[in-house]
């Protein structure tokens, strides 16, 4: 068993993906997705759905997990604003060299900052630099720098 993808649904996969490559340095895995049909029907649950989107290797690794960004047509966008404490699936993690340098270039492309640059001690382990964010589409990001 090993673990295969995590997947996230946006209003706009390129420009989303795009983030992902332009500040977290992942890469296209292609082909490009363009699901439809009665197999994707059947397997989503909904009638006439069609998928479109690819899945973005992960900084750090070259056979996966990947990231998959999906667009859904019909479309059920979100009417709220996510909270980083809300129950279910909340952020995903970026360990990098500089927290700075990758805050700095996410505010760039169009993501915010959720919090404060954190830096903290942890006896036995290191120092851990953190900050959350989100992206363009308001999915959280932890980034993160640990120094032992």
């Amino acid at each position: 068993m090993r673990y295969a993808h995590t997947n996230i649904v946006a209003r706009d996969w390129k420009k989303l993906a795009q983030f992902y490559v332009d500040v977290f340095a992942c890469q296209p895995v292609y082909p490009e997705r363009d699901l439809y049909g009665e197999w994707i029907d059947k397997t989503t649950g909904i009638n006439n759905v069609r998928i479109k989107g690819i899945h973005l290797r992960l900084p750090g690794y070259e056979n996966g997990p990947t990231l998959e960004i999906f667009e859904y047509l019909p479309d059920n966008l979100r009417n709220y604003e996510p909270v980083i404490n809300m129950q279910g699936f909340a952020h995903i993690a970026f360990e990098v060299d500089s927290v700075e340098d990758v805050l700095q270039n996410l505010l760039k492309n169009g993501g915010s900052q959720l919090g404060e640059v954190i830096i903290k001690e942890y006896e036995n382990i290191g120092i851990l630099t953190v900050v959350y964010t989100r992206d363009p589409e308001g999915n959280f990001i932890e980034i993160q720098n640990w120094k032992k």
